[in-house]
């Protein structure tokens, strides 16, 4: 008998088998008579069942005195935990995971492999990394590479000049828990290049593990009741789970506000309003979360819609926090990344004393350095006692790996024409944002052909967000099954063709509609076979269920 089944038995006696165990603290317990005696109910059992019997009530008594021992249950643990989802990583994903154990032990399936199409991890897919920033980060990680004349002076450089910015020398040491200073100061040279030479303070630039990493302690900063109400957070929907799932967290309450799917999915103001008028009757809204280039829905918000958005959160008086992680990311003639800084610092006051939070990452871009965790926030225009109290927060997570900002500096500080290193990061990195370019419109041409299917274009960041009509069939199929009719479509597609999306229901849509997630980050010719199968099976699918 398995411990989960011995805990269940115990579950269902009830206080009638297990009346003698009492808990008297966490850790302590007293047994008393009553679970040594439950047989007497049962007076006409042969001596084997009876003992058959007591073997199991000894398993089940010692099951409930482990049980009631542990200090942490499942009903004493921080309950906001056990509302937190994060579906790029949810039971879709576990199931693709034991699909492929499954495979590797020989099972029979209709695919050889598992297409992880639900996140977007770069170099998982294929993509290989920029050799410049894996030159700089051997260096720093292994010294003695200095001594190899197959690297290039300009990336020795860039590593002598992190490790002369390390204590000790070494990137193995705690760095300031904002971040190393040269590689924050690259940072702001790198912001004020961007945006056309306004200003950026190194002392405004926070290191961090990612973008989620900045994102997670700015929220932190803001978790504080306003009369009584919860802080809020308004976040795209569709959104990117980061943001519902810190919100659960930190038990704020999440205020969403719907894209426009039929424009685009761009962002309305009165939607905005919309949104925020009914949040303020139970909540006290204080962040104003914008994703540009966007994730899951891949629209480039133009200068005209971002100067709306400003004077919106200006009017409101919240906090912008500018997700800007894909701005290397726009694929779409026409579409143009534009810092929220730039803008806002360009429609002068009052509008350019706001405070704005804006989070960078080398996770996304042409980089896809994921598993490294380098990122960086710039806080804007925020007071100096408010930062001092950020310092003194971050300064509990002793500082950001390392590894990760020196992968940053990569990514602020790159080769300039002239170098040696210049030609070949400048050749891979066009042949990354080409190819997926390229990616991006085969997506979005193969969706709008498959019946049933719509897809924005994709004109920045690394996905499609297709919407997709069900056939009622499918959507009674669905719920006898006790699944979301996306979640049940997306179950479906991957024990079928072995591809892994992600539902829309897990970053939120408009009541009645159906969506789901897929990267476009699948090499070409993997991604051609992708886009194949998954016709196949959708077409099967409505044989099925029309």
């Amino acid at each position: 008998m398995t411990l989960s089944l011995t805990l269940t038995l115990c579950q269902r006696s009830g206080a009638a088998s297990c009346r003698g165990l009492q808990l008297l603290r966490p850790g302590s317990v007293c047994i008393g008579r009553a679970a040594s005696s439950a047989h007497q109910h049962h007076p006409a059992i042969n001596p084997t069942q009876q003992q058959q019997q007591q073997s199991r009530r000894s398993i089940v008594t010692m099951a409930c005195v482990q049980q009631q021992q542990r200090c942490v249950s499942i009903d004493n643990i921080n309950p906001a935990i056990k509302t937190m989802e994060y579906a790029v990583r949810g039971p879709l994903v576990a199931r693709a995971g034991v699909i492929e154990k499954e495979l590797e032990q020989g099972a029979k399936k209709p695919f050889k492999e598992v297409i992880r199409a639900n996140i977007g991890d770069c170099h998982a897919m294929g993509q290989p990394p920029i050799t410049f920033i894996r030159q700089v980060l051997g260096l720093v990680s292994y010294p003695p590479l200095f001594k190899d004349p197959n690297i290039p002076e300009d990336a020795k450089q860039r590593a002598r000049g992190i490790l002369d910015g390390c204590k000790g020398g070494s990137v193995g040491s705690y760095s300031d828990s904002a971040g190393i200073e040269v590689i924050r100061r690259h940072a702001a040279e790198y912001i004020e290049r961007r945006d056309g030479g306004i200003p950026a303070d190194w002392n405004n630039i926070i290191l961090s593990a990612g973008a989620s990493g900045g994102i997670k302690v700015l929220m932190a900063l803001l978790r504080c009741p306003i009369d009584g109400k919860k802080p809020g957070v308004m976040i795209p929907i569709p959104q990117y789970p980061l943001y519902s799932a810190t919100i659960a967290e930190f038990d704020m309450e999440q205020i969403g506000y719907y894209l426009d799917e039929a424009n685009k999915w761009g962002l309305d103001i009165g939607e905005l309003e919309r949104s925020l008028a009914e949040a303020r009757k139970t909540s006290a809204p204080r962040i104003l979360v914008v994703i540009n280039p966007g994730n899951p829905t891949g629209q480039v918000l133009s200068r005209d819609n971002i100067e709306q958005i400003i004077k919106f959160a200006h009017r409101e008086r919240l906090v912008l926090f500018a997700d800007e992680v894909y701005q290397d990311n726009v694929y779409e003639a026409g579409s143009k990344f534009h810092s929220f800084k730039r803008v806002m610092m360009e429609m002068g006051e009052p509008y350019s004393k706001m405070e704005l939070c804006s989070f960078m990452s080398c996770s996304k871009g042409y980089m896809g350095e994921c598993g490294i965790r380098g990122g960086y926030a710039e806080i804007v225009n925020l007071c100096p006692d408010v930062r001092a109290m950020l310092l003194k927060c971050i300064s509990a997570q002793l500082c950001p790996t390392t590894a990760g900002q020196a992968v940053l500096d990569c990514v602020v500080n790159p080769p300039r024409p002239g170098e040696p290193s210049y030609e070949l990061f400048a050749k891979e990195k066009a042949a990354v944002l080409e190819s997926l370019r390229e990616r991006a419109e085969l997506v979005a041409r193969t969706f709008n052909s498959i019946e049933g299917f719509s897809c924005n274009p994709v004109q920045g960041a690394m996905y499609a967000f297709p919407q997709i009509r069900l056939p009622p069939k499918a959507l009674e199929a669905a719920k006898a099954d006790g699944k979301p009719a996306d979640t049940f479509y997306a179950f479906q597609l991957l024990e079928e063709t072995g591809i892994c999306i992600v539902p829309g229901s897990g970053f939120g849509q408009r009541p009645g509609t159906y969506h789901f997630r897929t990267t476009i980050l699948p090499q070409p010719e993997k991604l051609k076979e992708m886009l194949g199968l998954f016709k196949s099976f959708h077409e099967k699918f409505l044989a099925k269920y029309k």
